[in-house]
């Protein structure tokens, strides 16, 4: 999957930067009437303005509100995750893109939030510790280790901090959010290495969070970093998480798969991201691919790991590997809850704002999330 990075085309000529800031202005307006706006529509009218047609792929129909969410977006100019694919701007562009997006669905959610650092193998590592506000039935002894999206290129603290405080809110738990190195200026395995780090943290620091537990978790690719920190942590004889929460992982860069051909193109993640994510991650890395350290669903072993809850989307490129790696982690013996949401798309826990079957369904995973701590207590 890895290739030399895609290009654009420069931005050249006189007045070329002024053009392109307006453009962004314009489209960020666009984009936050927008998101504004989608909440207040009925499930009614949505279907009406989108002409009475439902998209039906693989057997399953895309949820309503998501279906509007992407045809607006369309309309309005935005195309995928990545926002620009140029080699000149392209990397700060999608990373201001993503912050702005997720500035625009703030959900004002209640919880006690700190700013902090771990040390890292390379200086220290931001993070944000959320714990619950004492409101509702808050179980503190729990700390979720959390790695967000973004393909380990974009994504930070702020993209994900909306889901954060949901997770510590209706969850009840502590959650601290890990702001690990990104590509290109930190290859693979530099990720790797810091979500590691964050572990041993956490695991030395537990009595002093007032954790008797951790959970690890994340989604896309931090749902690929949650599931190797599991594995480096069993083959280092480390105490192991009570639970891996892994949301729409990305778990082996070096397969196709009939759901990366399905939604290629016109599902929010589509092929061109994932291909310039891999250029920017693992091109020139010290590992390759197919190297378990990056693809965990290539580990020949496992056996061990502590019960993992997987959740995938039915209008996902990465649906087929997450499906694969549960039924793997299955095969060798892990007590899996796979819940596949059939009407969603990557990453739509951070539409949850936006209401509609993405609200439902992160609010499905955090219930299923609660009810394994409660398992695991009895």
């Amino acid at each position: 999957m890895t290739e030399s990075l895609p290009g654009g085309p420069a931005q050249g000529g006189p007045g070329g930067h002024s053009r392109d800031a307006v453009k962004q202005a314009v489209l960020e307006r666009a984009t936050k009437f927008t998101l504004a706006a989608i909440p207040r529509i009925s499930d009614r009218t949505k279907r009406l303005l989108l002409g009475g047609r439902s998209v039906v792929v693989d057997g399953n129909t895309l949820d309503t509100t998501l279906q509007f969410t992407l045809a607006a977006q369309r309309a309005a100019g935005v195309g995928g995750l990545v926002a620009d694919y140029s080699p000149e701007s392209g990397v700060a562009v999608s990373r201001a893109a993503l912050r702005s997006t997720a500035a625009m669905m703030t959900a004002r959610i209640r919880a006690d939030v700190t700013e902090m650092s771990i040390p890292g193998p390379a200086g220290p590592i931001p993070a944000r510790r959320y714990v619950p506000d004492g409101t509702g039935s808050p179980d503190t002894s729990t700390l979720l280790l959390y790695f967000h999206g973004g393909g380990f290129v974009i994504g930070d603290l702020d993209t994900h901090d909306n889901l954060c405080r949901l997770i510590c809110r209706d969850g009840g738990i502590q959650v601290i959010s890990v702001d690990y190195r990104l590509a290109p200026e930190h290859k693979a395995p530099a990720a790797v290495d810091d979500a590691y780090a964050a572990y041993r943290w956490a695991l030395d620091h537990a009595a002093g969070l007032g954790a008797t537990r951790i959970v690890v978790g994340g989604d896309s690719a931090g749902g690929n970093l949650a599931a190797v920190v599991t594995q480096q942590a069993r083959d280092s004889e480390l105490p192991l998480p009570a639970l891996q929460l892994l949301l729409y992982p990305v778990t082996d860069w070096s397969s196709e798969t009939r759901s990366k051909t399905l939604f290629s193109d016109g599902f929010f993640l589509q092929k061109r991201d994932m291909d310039w994510f891999a250029a920017h991650y693992l091109d020139g890395a010290e590992v390759s691919a197919d190297d378990p350290a990056v693809s965990p669903l290539l580990s020949e072993d496992l056996t061990g790991l502590p019960p993992a809850l997987v959740v995938t989307a039915g209008f996902d490129p990465l649906r087929d590997e997450g499906n694969r790696y549960a039924r793997a982690m299955q095969d060798a013996g892990v007590v899996v809850d796979l819940r596949e949401e059939r009407s969603m798309i990557h990453a739509f826990a951070n539409f949850f704002p936006l209401g509609g079957g993405s609200d439902t369904a992160t609010s499905a995973m955090i219930s299923a999330l609660r009810a394994h701590l409660s398992h695991a207590e009895s």
